[in-house]
């Protein structure tokens, strides 16, 4: 066979052989006797086959030696790819081409042939197969230490080494811990917990995030003092490839060989991608495991799990805007400190002044302190709505009629420079909202559109029957069904795509320094969202903006509101009743019992529910329970009613609140005996509201 014939494309001739077959004699030029590990001078003169067999990989030889044994027999040309062990550790493919010649009895007489050096081409093949079966693997079933075991089988198994396997680091400790490595025939695995710092000073690169491939042990300087204890490991030359997530070195992928290697660069870069892969792949694993575990045991705890995923919810729902808070708590300390200063010093000042004896003074610190007081109350109502805590009290409402009955407010609020237009539809649903929350909604979107147009301009006020399929109710986080919705337009300035995805974030305002709070639209947003509802922004740049508040609709007829009666000073009431104040806050308990008594009724009082239970254990005939919601101890304020309801069918239930009880309280609207105010109060509104309820 010509050499010309033997030659393939893309393959380069290393050396050729002559075997005399009958005397078993090879003969071969240098470049093939060097590649077999044979001396040049000794495959000159000829030397027997087995000579030239002492390279070749153990696994490989027995495959060989029959395809020779084949192509003596049948004629046929001989083709066999295998592998050569190397003085520097690796295993170089080659490929041999031959064929035999025969006498005339059909002996074999010869077999020439040539070597071709196919290494690079047939270790990149390897390597794409291996990376097919790779991503295969690990897409198998298996939890996260399968996928690890199968990336360093398939790794450990294409390079030929002795161990190979992905653990997972300790920084700190400097430790590695590996659930299940891949080892060769014979080769024992590592420990469980493995000292970097017991086997070398590389380390220090690891945590660099560099590689560390080291051919002999006995020669790197980083290994020198410890290769006898990575001799005992079957570690002579490894690779360890660090695998970092953020900075921090987190994964190890790691090759042993128990005999000195040289790594090619693009073996190297083989390992990386492996690592890269099986890092994703096993974070990935564990985390599908953990909420499949999380899963199946959901059906135990329904109850329990419900709590917390509610609980994470409004946590999450809270998230965006803890930033903020955050940042604000500072200037929010503030401003709470300067009133309370307001208060206590015109309180100090008031005994003082009584001390000098001039009461004709005292009127002026004590509405200095009434100021203080209701600008504090303001904050904290806004900070509620804002976080959905403020306590509601929904009813059935028009809105068409609540908007009427704002409009002069408005138009005075804006001024005349700015034109109302309000677009009512027919027909429209009743909603189940606070109305005294809707106003300060309306209201507030008003006051941003009328500062939105400083030289003037429309604002329209619309009101639709909205109803939200699937498509449309998911662009705006809402449940599919019946709404109503209420938008006011503006024809100012617009906002930035930046301007709309913050304006919901508490204390983020545009306006000047001292301008604005920055809790309008957070309150609004979050009224909305606590009301079963939405808020959301249309707006475009110097081509105004729509606000469009969308509430549930209410199956129901709207309640026909009366026109409330004026406050009036607490003047002594004509008939006396028995009322029972429970508050665990003294300074309001005296409060609540003065005016009571100044109305001309008998008041019992308790600090707590049990205390108040035992006061009506006593067969005392109460006709008012006034409760504070959250009482200290085991009973809450609405448990307390319940009870004394039992022994008296016919009491009158006001409660007291200062934060978001609606749980305890319910949701919906308070039974005909009952009624609620909200803290802080004034002294006329509580006394006009007991009133109302012991002469109703």
């Amino acid at each position: 066979m010509a050499d010309d014939d033997l030659k393939t494309a893309g393959q380069i001739s290393v050396g050729s052989w002559d075997w005399d077959v009958v005397a078993d004699r090879v003969t071969a030029d240098p470049e093939f006797a060097r590649l077999y590990g044979v001396d040049p001078d000794e495959a000159k003169a000829g030397a027997r086959l087995e000579r030239f067999f002492t390279a070749m990989h153990p696994d490989d030889r027995p495959r060989v030696q029959a395809e020779i044994t084949a192509a003596l027999a049948s004629g046929d040309p001989f083709e066999s790819d295998y592998r050569l062990q190397q003085p520097d550790g690796r295993a170089r493919w080659v490929a041999a081409r031959g064929r035999v010649t025969y006498d005339d009895d059909g002996r074999p007489l010869r077999f020439p042939g040539i070597s071709f050096d196919i290494d690079a081409r047939k270790s990149a093949e390897l390597r794409l197969k291996a990376l097919v079966k790779l991503n295969d693997r690990l897409r198998d079933p298996g939890d996260p230490a399968d996928l690890a075991y199968a990336a360093a089988e398939i790794l450990g198994r294409l390079f030929d080494v002795s161990r190979c396997g992905y653990g997972t680091i300790d920084r700190a400790a400097e430790t590695i811990v590996t659930e299940r490595a891949w080892c060769a025939h014979g080769i024992a695995p590592l420990p469980g917990i493995l000292h970097f710092r017991d086997y070398g000073s590389y380390i220090e690169d690891l945590k660099r995030g560099e590689t560390v491939a080291i051919d002999d042990v006995y020669e790197d300087p980083r290994t020198a003092a410890t290769a006898e204890g990575l001799k005992s490991l079957a570690a002579l030359s490894f690779i360890n490839m660090p695998v970092t997530e953020q900075g921090g070195f987190v994964a190890l992928l790691y090759l042993n060989n128990a005999q000195p290697r040289r790594w090619l660069p693009e073996e190297v870069a083989f390992v990386r991608d492996v690592a890269e892969r099986t890092r994703d792949a096993v974070e990935r694993r564990r985390v599908e495991h953990e909420l499949a575990a999380l899963t199946a045991s959901l059906e135990q705890q329904v109850e329990a799990r419900t709590r917390e995923l509610m609980t994470a919810e409004a946590h999450l729902r809270q998230a965006q805007k803890m930033e903020a808070v955050g940042q604000l708590t500072g200037g929010l300390a503030h401003d709470f400190n300067n009133m309370l200063t307001g208060i206590s010093g015109a309180i100090e000042m008031m005994q003082v002044r009584i001390r000098q004896g001039r009461v004709d003074e005292i009127d002026r610190y004590a509405n200095a302190a009434q100021g203080a007081a209701r600008r504090a109350a303001a904050l904290t109502h806004r900070l509620l709505a804002f976080s959905r805590r403020q306590t509601l009290d929904p009813k059935p409402t028009d809105v068409n009629r609540l908007i009427d009955g704002l409009r002069d407010l408005i138009q005075r609020t804006v001024g005349p420079g700015v034109t109302i237009e309000v677009v009512g539809a027919g027909g429209l649903w009743p909603a189940m909202v606070d109305p005294n929350q809707l106003e300060n909604a309306l209201l507030n979107l008003c006051i941003n559109a009328r500062d939105a147009m400083p030289d003037g301009g429309r604002i329209t006020i619309e009101t639709a029957n909205r109803w939200l399929d699937e498509r449309a109710a998911k662009e705006r986080d809402l449940e599919p069904g019946q709404y109503l919705s209420l938008c006011v337009t503006d024809t100012g300035t617009g906002m930035t795509p930046e301007v709309q995805s913050r304006a919901f974030d508490p204390f983020y305002t545009t306006k000047p320094m001292g301008e604005g709070t920055g809790l309008g639209l957070s309150m609004i947003y979050g009224f909305a969202r606590q009301s079963g509802g939405q808020v959301r922004i249309y707006s475009e740049l110097d081509q105004g903006t729509t606000m469009c508040i969308y509430l549930p609709r209410h199956y129901g007829d709207a309640e026909q509101d009366d026109d409330p009666a004026p406050a009036t000073i607490p003047v002594p009431g004509e008939g006396r009743h028995t009322v029972l104040v429970v508050d665990d806050e003294p300074t309001i308990r005296m409060l609540i019992v003065e005016i009571l008594e100044e109305m001309g009724h008998n008041v019992l009082e308790a600090g707590d529910g049990a205390a108040a239970l035992r006061l009506l254990g006593t067969g005392a005939q109460v006709d008012l329970l006034v409760t504070d919601v959250g009482l200290p101890g085991q009973m809450n304020g609405r448990q307390v009613a319940d009870a004394a309801l039992v022994q008296l069918p016919a009491l009158k239930v006001l409660f007291i609140t200062g934060y978001a009880e609606n749980a305890v309280i319910g949701n919906g609207p308070l039974a005909p005996n009952m009624a609620l105010v909200t803290k802080p109060f004034t002294m006329d509104a509580i006394a006009d509201r007991i009133r109302a309820m012991l002469e109703g």
